[in-house]
């Protein structure tokens, strides 16, 4: 029996979240700064704080939700959900406890359903930052969960 798929497409300019956890912060920031030109090309959204260091540090506007542990890590899932975050760099720090860590593991969760790409390192930030598909239209597919629920 063949799956039902949806089609979908991702558009020149990207809408980006950017998200790091406390001990992470500090090298998303120069990532940040590194790429700022790139960036500067795209939508940007962010968790409270980090959304707000990463405009302090680099100038780059960034719309920002509450923060991790305030629920920004469901808002930006809901933002994916609905077909508005098209990828997502997500620097968690695996050696450190997270008290949300069930709203982080749903953030992956759901990108990982929606078929976006998440980095959760700075080696794939770069290797996605610096695709040939950064700046074209994409064109994907993502199970209909709806037709097909296995």
């Amino acid at each position: 029996m063949k799956s039902h798929m949806i089609k979908l497409k991702l558009e020149k300019t990207k809408c980006i979240a950017l998200i790091a956890h406390d001990g992470k912060k500090p090298e998303l920031i120069e990532w940040a700064k590194k790429n700022k030109e790139t960036l500067s090309k795209h939508f940007l959204y962010g968790t409270g704080t980090t959304g707000t260091l990463i405009t302090e540090h680099t100038g780059l506007p960034v719309k920002t939700y509450n923060s991790g542990p305030l629920g920004g890590d469901q808002q930006i899932g809901a933002r994916i959900v609905e077909g508005e975050i098209d990828f997502v760099i997500f620097l968690w720090d695996p050696l450190a406890a997270q008290p949300h860590d069930p709203d982080v593991k749903a953030l992956l969760r759901i990108s990982a359903v929606y078929n976006i790409p998440i980095a959760s390192n700075l080696a794939t930030a770069d290797f996605i930052i610096n695709s040939s598909l950064m700046n074209e239209e994409y064109e994907y597919e993502i199970k209909d969960y709806q037709k097909d629920p296995d």
